[in-house]
């Protein structure tokens, strides 16, 4: 069986999705370092290099637990790393693992994250043999609801002050996609 620790690295149309390495901080600073990109997560944007390392340390160490698949978004035809994407909190005992995902600002509006999470969805469901899928919105992301709701995701409910960052609290909408909803 193939688990979430194996290397995997995905094709699109238009992307190349693979695992993380130490020369994509740059890249990663540059996405998470944006207050737009930043605005609906659970944790501020980012001030220096030093966290984009640290993330690519949890990012190895998930892996190696076989916790996480971290995958990073590149247009076929360049070599920068213009997002990220991921099912985490890997159960397979339960079949289930959340999804979540970033885009640069630069490249939101193009599609680009709805190609990556067919690829990554398709392999969860197939490969990893999954049999359902979290995603954990700010509600008020409304962008991010509307890139669910087209892969299939249902709102399944919304959890009142769930996430604290920089002084702010906010909701958590909870959408679920079950393999059966995926195949058809």
């Amino acid at each position: 069986m193939t688990t979430a620790t194996t290397a995997v690295a995905l094709q699109t149309q238009r992307l190349r999705l693979r695992g993380p390495h130490r020369q994509d901080a740059d890249d990663l600073l540059a996405i998470y370092s944006s207050a737009d990109v930043a605005r609906y997560l659970s944790r501020p944007a980012w001030t220096g290099i030093d966290q984009a390392y640290a993330w690519l340390d949890r990012m190895h160490t998930e892996h190696e637990q076989g916790n996480g698949l971290q995958l990073m978004l590149e247009r076929r035809e360049g070599a920068r790393v213009i997002g990220t994407c991921a099912l985490f909190r890997l159960d397979f005992d339960n079949r289930r693992a959340e999804i979540g995902y970033t885009l640069a600002r630069d490249c939101w509006g193009h599609g680009y994250m709805h190609e990556a999470l067919v690829a990554l969805l398709d392999h969860g469901f197939d490969a990893l043999r999954l049999h359902r899928v979290e995603a954990d919105v700010d509600p008020r992301n409304a962008a991010s609801a509307r890139v669910l709701e087209r892969l299939g995701f249902r709102h399944e409910g919304r959890l009142r002050q769930r996430w604290q960052a920089e002084g702010e609290v906010s909701d958590s909408d909870i959408y679920g996609l079950l393999a059966p909803e995926w195949r058809t």
